[in-house]
């Protein structure tokens, strides 16, 4: 199937799509096999309320600190991506997958664990880690201004987490690196296009962004894609490190959200004029599908909004245990022997 062209309706999730100038292949449903189910506490679980009981806790949290949003993206983004959605990086341990260094800074662990503490008063042993963390994600999606998207549900939690099983790629990667990476967990072009639209929000460290400020390609000189005002703003955000123990500030990846939190279009009306903070965004810009994908997204964020429900749906998709598979965590830090595999 091709999105674009035509609206398509996908009774699986009840979104209508419709993309009308973007025309690149993409799968249009949750990738086989689909094993999870709608509101699968509600109608197979005595937890009912589950998904509600999650929703009250992420207001309550948004209400108080809004980039919680962004972190929850990024939270699930380093799950689902690594060994599937099995909330394996909510694991402690020495060598979890916490601990390696493509995941320093992740935050919101303490919403997870608070949501996790409700839960287990309310109903133990029912609502596993996997889904809390794709439910809340959700939640705090839609108060940021994206879609309420549907989160199919029924997920168990892994058992082990290992930092070498860690293989996140860097924000430099080239465009084709980086659909190639999303390709090998079942996603697609539009998929990569959409979901880099979780950097309308957020903040990132300096040193990521170094390379392009200063040394580009090792060419000693800054990458020559970037908007020249736009580049000398960002160097005097992110000096050079010329000593140990210089600080590495944040910046936020979207400028214009800022620390509004707000997922908007603006995003992509930043790529398509050349001031992309990341590298593997202003690369959007380098092929004529995200080109194209990346126009339409800018030009309406309906476009977007519909396109990051089936998206944000099908990364929660990834490699999902369910079953018999992992076991439901009664801590989300620890497995129920206590031990971290």
């Amino acid at each position: 199937m091709r999105r674009g062209q035509k609206c398509v309706f996908f009774p699986l999730l009840a979104i209508a799509l419709c993309l009308c100038t973007a025309n690149v292949d993409a799968g249009i449903t949750l990738q086989p096999p689909v094993k999870l189910k709608w509101h699968y506490y509600r109608q197979n679980t005595t937890c009912t309320y589950a998904e509600e009981f999650v929703r009250h806790q992420v207001e309550l949290f948004w209400k108080a600190d809004r980039s919680i949003t962004a972190k929850l993206l990024r939270l699930l983004y380093s799950d689902c991506f690594v060994t599937g959605c099995d909330a394996s990086i909510l694991l402690d341990g020495p060598d979890s997958e916490k601990t390696a260094p493509q995941n320093w800074g992740l935050g919101g662990f303490v919403a997870i664990d608070k949501i996790k503490e409700v839960l287990e008063i309310r109903c133990p042993g029912v609502v596993s880690c996997a889904d809390i963390l794709n439910l809340a994600t959700r939640d705090a999606v839609h108060l940021a201004g994206g879609p309420a998207y549907p989160v199919f549900t029924g997920r168990r939690d892994g058992v082990s987490s290992k930092a070498s099983t860690v293989d996140l790629p860097s924000p430099s990667i080239s465009w084709g690196e980086a659909l190639a990476y999303f390709k090998s967990r079942g996603l697609d072009v539009l998929d990569l296009g959409t979901l880099l639209g979780a950097h309308s929000m957020g903040r990132t460290h300096c040193r990521y962004i170094l390379d392009r400020l200063y040394n580009f390609n090792n060419t000693g000189r800054p990458d020559p894609s970037m908007n020249k005002a736009f580049a000398d703003q960002m160097r005097k955000q992110c000096p050079q490190r010329t000593k140990k123990g210089q600080s590495d500030p944040l910046v936020f990846l979207n400028p214009e959200s800022s620390s509004k939190y707000t997922l908007t279009e603006s995003f992509y009306k930043r790529v398509l004029s050349y001031q992309s903070v990341l590298g593997v965004d202003q690369q959007l810009l380098f092929s004529n599908d995200t080109l194209q994908i990346t126009q339409e997204f800018a030009g309406g964020f309906e476009y977007l909004r519909r396109s990051l429900a089936l998206s944000m749906s099908r990364m929660g998709n990834i490699n999902v245990l369910t079953g018999n598979a992992g076991e439901i965590r009664r801590n989300c830090r620890y497995i129920n022997d206590g031990k971290t595999q």
